[in-house]
């Protein structure tokens, strides 16, 4: 049987988005690096002589709390100027268009929320949000860059990124969320995300066994290609508008 083209692929999702109710979307770096946010793998992986997974945990900050906000710092101001592409856009109309429809993101630049993106569930945290080490008061600042150690207005503790790093668990009550959401879903897209990381990797996964129709979306396979329903190759901001 011969391999579909995109154009077929495309309009048979289309055609399993017709008519219904549960939806959900997962979105990973691919998205946003074509927004121009750096995905921190391969050539993008390093700032200064550091790399960003060796700076992304806990141990860092408490080593070095000056260095991991200059880092990040470093990041808000790379993000500030950059704006939601026509797949954050696309996703964010999909939202008013089925009854119920979940956006679950690796990512924490805010594009989607920007690109009007309303029912979020971000799996590892928002830049723009820091959470104070003292006090644990959770506030948005969209400052960039903001003072060099930054500190709680309550109680004068130091603030840090409101981010999951390496080696932390994930929130269990957005966790929670998520799967909620697997579970009931009719249909899934898998946007931009290379199936590495854990648990939003298996995701997909979950979701198809738990009924659902799955389709990725992404420059090249993944792990998970073979076990999804479509694989359309390609960038997000050019085939999710045609959805």
């Amino acid at each position: 049987m011969a391999e579909q083209s995109n154009d077929e692929k495309i309009r048979l999702l289309k055609e399993r988005l017709e008519g219904c109710e549960r939806v959900v979307a997962l979105t990973g770096a691919g998205i946003s690096a074509e927004s121009g946010v750096p995905t921190f793998r391969g050539q993008d992986g390093l700032w200064r002589h550091y790399r960003a997974t060796d700076l992304a945990t806990p141990e860092a900050f408490a080593e070095n709390s000056r260095l991991v906000w200059e880092f990040y710092n470093w990041r808000r101001e790379v993000l500030a100027p950059l704006h939601p592409n026509p797949g954050h856009l696309a996703l964010a109309a999909m939202e008013s268009r089925f009854p119920h429809f979940t956006l679950i993101t690796q990512n924490i630049d805010g594009l989607h929320q920007t690109a009007g993106s309303r029912k979020v569930i971000e799996l590892h945290g928002n830049i723009w949000w820091v959470r104070c080490t003292g006090c644990g008061e959770l506030t948005e600042d969209r400052r960039a860059p903001l003072p060099e150690l930054p500190t709680c207005e309550a109680c004068s503790a130091l603030l840090r990124p409101h981010v999951v790093w390496f080696g932390e668990m994930l929130d269990p009550k957005i966790l929670d969320q998520a799967y909620r959401a697997l579970d009931t879903c009719q249909v899934m897209i898998v946007v931009g995300t290379s199936g590495v990381v854990q648990p939003a990797a298996s995701m997909g996964a979950t979701a198809r066994r738990r009924g659902a129709f799955v389709a990725e979306i992404n420059l090249e396979p993944t792990p998970y290609t073979d076990i999804y329903e479509l694989s359309i190759l390609g960038k997000s901001g050019e085939v999710l508008p045609l959805l």
